[in-house]
């Protein structure tokens, strides 16, 4: 209680710097501020939200009935009002990232994206020392808070120990911070493995088809169990890549989720037809996605980009 009681005292605090963002429609925003001098980033929901700063600058003020819905690590989400009175229902999705990094920023901000290709050289010499990196400095400390039980176990839907106990296909799934946890049209959840070897889609191999149908249904299993409204043909599971976080996990939504950038062609690699790809590739068991080519989509402020792909775009263009 303490804990939350804490967490809900920040959102009073923050300071506006600037406008990230705005999207899905208008129905989201991106806020740049501090909170006690330090970076702070905090995003929420509703109907429509306004652009100009003066606005802005007054709409953390306007909130009440901050519920706090969970805390780990830097990451804090909320329920709030946007009206002062005390009996007003919540009607906004609040995330709080405090203290910020420049790569949050870089996230939430607006730019442009481009289409790149990703050759299995090119992965091996550029963007694996990168994921590498970005594991490093306590980056993943959230998810190792979440499956070493000591954040956000209340939230936990199943738990699977792997097949006959193998610690190497256990893993656990539970809701994503930007799911409000009600609405079923807009289900989002996080299957997360407890393996620490598997950063991303990069590193599964034909071995693995096994754990991966294995994971397949019990997910679903576990998502009907859990919400008995929705059925096993109206979820949707998929990995990111690049994903926001190197550690292994699985989207699982509803379909009816309004399709965004993260659900797009060139994000959104479908787990059946990864299942397809792997299983369908030459070579023995340890042949997998590291050796094939990928093309996909990465906003122009990330590192990738800047570091690897452009440079590499305006060699080639002489």
């Amino acid at each position: 209680m303490e804990e939350q009681s804490v967490s809900e005292a920040l959102v009073p605090l923050f300071k506006l710097e600037r406008l990230l963002n705005q999207d899905q429609g208008g129905r989201r925003i991106a806020l740049l501020g501090s909170i006690n001098d330090q970076p702070a980033l905090l995003t929420a929901e509703r109907a429509a939200f306004p652009s100009d700063t003066k606005t802005l600058s007054a709409f953390h003020q306007c909130l009440s009935n901050v519920k706090n819905l969970g805390t780990n690590d830097i990451y804090h989400w909320y329920l709030a009002s946007a009206g002062q009175g005390p009996n007003n229902p919540p009607d906004l999705k609040l995330n709080l990232i405090h203290p910020c990094t420049e790569s949050h920023v870089k996230k939430y901000s607006r730019q442009g994206v481009r289409m790149v290709t990703e050759t299995p050289e090119l992965y091996r010499d550029h963007v694996r020392p990168y994921i590498a990196k970005q594991r490093e400095d306590g980056r993943l400390d959230w998810v190792f808070n979440v499956l070493e039980g000591r954040k956000e176990q209340k939230d936990i839907i199943y738990r699977d120990p792997g097949q006959d106990g193998s610690k190497d296909e256990a893993f656990l799934l539970a809701p994503d911070l930007n799911w409000d946890r009600k609405t079923l049209s807009s289900l989002h959840l996080l299957a997360i493995v407890e393996r620490r070897d598997i950063w991303s889609l990069r590193d599964l191999k034909k071995s693995h088809v096994v754990f991966l149908k294995h994971m397949r249904d019990k997910i679903l299993e576990a998502t009907v169990k859990k919400y008995p409204d929705v059925e096993r043909d109206q979820v949707k599971l998929y990995m990111h890549y690049q994903p926001t976080f190197y550690h292994l996990h699985i989207h699982v939504v509803h379909v009816m989720l309004e399709p965004t950038s993260t659900q797009a062609i060139g994000k959104a690699f479908g787990l059946e037809n990864l299942i397809s790809q792997l299983e369908t590739l030459s070579g023995g068991p340890d042949a997998g996605m590291a050796d094939v080519s990928l093309t996909y989509i990465l906003g122009e402020a990330h590192d990738l980009w800047t570091e690897v792909f452009q440079p590499l775009k305006r060699s080639a263009e002489g």
